[in-house]
């Protein structure tokens, strides 16, 4: 913005707009100065381009305060537990380095484009997950079908976080409580460390029983049937998580782009920490020996590469309406396909780090218990809560790697959860303008919602709503979104004028990889993965318990309440549109500023050449 300045007491200055800016793109703008001295009238002008921080509401919309708060929201959301507990046990468990190849693919040729694609589309529109579809109103269901995921997982992946807490508050004392069993919680069952318990499948470990039995309380339940009372602990602990995801939220991304210049940069100082201890270990480097060992035949296994699909659909973060909430806060010109690039690549590569570093101490206990690998191996939160814990208590000063480990785990789980639930407050706020003025009440309203239902998963059967919710909230309800969200985005909306948009906000247009990528190769993938997903579904369980089915029938239910509004959404929209039947469709499928066209009779969509370009 030009400024006059005074140069005398008889001259004066202002700035005067010349052309309304369009929001809707970095448009130029004509500014006129004006300057006045001694009753003479002195006027120059320029073009400039906005700021690209006017909301298309035409209100002033937030932006980041710098650059790297967008990325390390961005890297702090997909690196989350799912990359510490996840991917290093399917490496070892799909013929190790080979298991890389299919998942290399599987990011180059959906992974990166979709993180590409929901960058770039929240960027552009500069609104939440469901307003970015006022370039195709039918399609808008499909953003309320992303934000029910979101606020449904937050319901459980809380719960995560409040056990974390719970660990790191058991480790400030001189012996770890899940060394021996000579506690209260302990049963008979229970056998300790020194024996070779792993050898036995009947007996316990301490940190076994610690986790079922001490924080979980799991033996005062019978099954979800018999979910008792919230216990205070974990329901402190959950409440703590809830207060710091509130005022780390309640301002936007001014604060929490702020907060996670902590909690995304912890994860890498203690993961390094930790691999520095491990790799000293005995047994440590059979142990990555066996992470890195490389068996080329299991690529002729099919389940190999649905496992390595499903990795790459889950752990990029893509389908949860987060990466369109946060880059909504960019600014206009922002180059939203470098970061693509590089956040995709610091999330699988730390995927590929975090390996190391438990498989260094998978190997230790194997050699420790004298038990093949496979033995100790585990994925989920058996690895982070049971075994993990177990290796560190065998360690001289366990109670200082304890603190270490569940302040990573915290920091890993607190921006992840963070991202969830902006995805779910720019959604809605954006959608439903009046809350823009009251975000700090609306934040509160959604997290203490978030709380008191997360109540259910710190009862004592508590775990088997936890696991229900994990498996029906973002299953294969996330992959339908992302399809729905693929197709409406390359085939109605167009991949053509898409990266029409993408060229004007960063002055390149996509290259003819990414195109083909986001209007077959994605799609095609997606579509696979949503069979696969129906395909070889099986109940949940937990253990040897098996959940009734009218438990099964509750999480279906879930699942379908998010899928359902895409097309109730659609339904509502095309009957709420006036005219004739061919009006209603041509108004449904064209983006809302293009509305004027649809009266002259000029409908993109239906011409061929729309459906056929590239």
């Amino acid at each position: 913005m030009l400024k006059g300045r005074r140069t005398g007491p008889h001259m004066s200055s202002v700035v005067v707009p010349a052309k309304a800016p369009n929001t809707m793109g970095p448009k130029e703008v004509e500014l006129i100065l004006v300057k006045e001295q001694n009753g003479v009238q002195f006027t120059a002008s320029t073009l400039v381009s906005p700021t690209g921080q006017t909301h298309p509401s035409g209100e002033e919309r937030e932006t980041w305060g710098k650059k790297i708060d967008f990325l390390l929201s961005v890297i702090g959301f997909a690196v989350d537990l799912a990359n510490v507990w996840r991917f290093p046990y399917l490496c070892y468990k799909n013929g190790g380095g080979a298991f890389l190849v299919p998942y290399l693919f599987f990011m180059v040729i959906a992974g990166m484009p979709l993180f590409y694609m929901e960058l770039a589309l929240g960027q552009y529109n500069r609104e939440g997950a469901a307003g970015v579809w006022k370039i195709c109103p039918i399609f808008k269901g499909v953003g309320f079908t992303v934000i029910l995921i979101s606020l449904y997982v937050g319901f459980y992946y809380n719960v995560i976080i409040a056990w974390a807490l719970f660990y790191l508050f058991s480790s400030f004392s001189g012996e770890l409580p899940w060394v021996n069993c000579n506690n209260t919680w302990n049963s008979p069952n229970c056998s300790d460390l020194n024996d070779t318990l792993l050898n036995d499948t009947h007996k316990a470990t301490p940190a076994e029983e610690y986790f079922e039995r001490g924080v979980l309380h799991l033996q005062d339940s019978a099954g979800i049937d018999d979910l008792g009372l919230p216990r205070w602990q974990l329901t402190s602990c959950l409440a703590v998580v809830i207060v710091v995801l509130y005022f780390s939220l309640w301002k936007g991304v001014k604060t929490s782009g702020k907060v996670v210049w902590i909690t995304a940069t912890m994860p890498y100082v203690v993961l390094t920490v930790l691999l520095l201890r491990g790799v000293t270990l005995p047994g440590a480097i059979d142990g990555i020996k066996a992470y890195l060992s490389v068996d080329f035949l299991r690529l002729c296994e099919a389940q190999v590469w649905i496992e390595a699909a499903t990795q790459i659909c889950f752990s990029l973060g893509v389908g949860f309406g987060v990466l369109i909430a946060f880059s909504s806060y960019n600014k206009f010109s922002n180059n939203c396909y470098r970061d693509a690039i590089i956040t995709s690549s610091i999330n699988s590569l730390t995927s590929f780090f975090s390996g190391f570093v438990i498989f260094s101490f998978l190997g230790y206990m194997s050699q420790k218990h004298s038990v093949a690998l496979d033995k100790v191996a585990t994925d989920g939160p058996g690895l982070v809560f049971i075994i993990y814990p177990e290796a560190i208590a065998t360690l001289p000063g366990s109670s200082v790697w304890a603190v270490i480990f569940f302040i990573m785990l915290l920091t890993l789980g607190i921006d992840s959860a963070m991202g969830g639930m902006e995805s779910v407050i720019t959604g809605l706020i954006d959608e439903f303008k009046f809350l823009h003025k009251h975000r700090e009440l609306f934040t509160l309203f959604i997290v203490v919602s978030t709380f008191l239902i997360s109540l259910f998963c710190v009862t004592n059967g508590g775990i088997y709503v936890f696991t229900l919710l994990d498996h029906f909230a973002a299953g294969t309800s996330i992959l339908f979104g992302v399809l729905i969200e693929a197709i409406g985005i390359a085939w109605f909306y167009g991949v053509d004028r898409f990266s029409d948009d993408i060229q004007e906000m960063i002055g390149q247009r996509p290259g003819l990889y990414w195109r083909l990528c986001w209007k077959f190769v994605s799609p095609c993938f997606l579509l696979f993965m949503v069979v696969v997903s129906f395909a070889t579904f099986n109940p949940p369980k937990y253990g040897t318990y098996y959940f009734p089915m009218w438990a099964n029938m509750i999480g279906w239910c879930l699942a379908i309440s998010s899928m359902t509004m895409v097309p109730l959404y659609a339904i509502y929209k095309f009957c709420s549109l006036p005219g004739s039947f061919c009006d209603k469709l041509a108004y449904a499928i064209t983006p809302e500023t293009d509305h004027h066209l649809v009266e002259n009779g000029e409908v993109r969509q239906f011409t061929l050449h729309h459906w056929l370009v590239v």
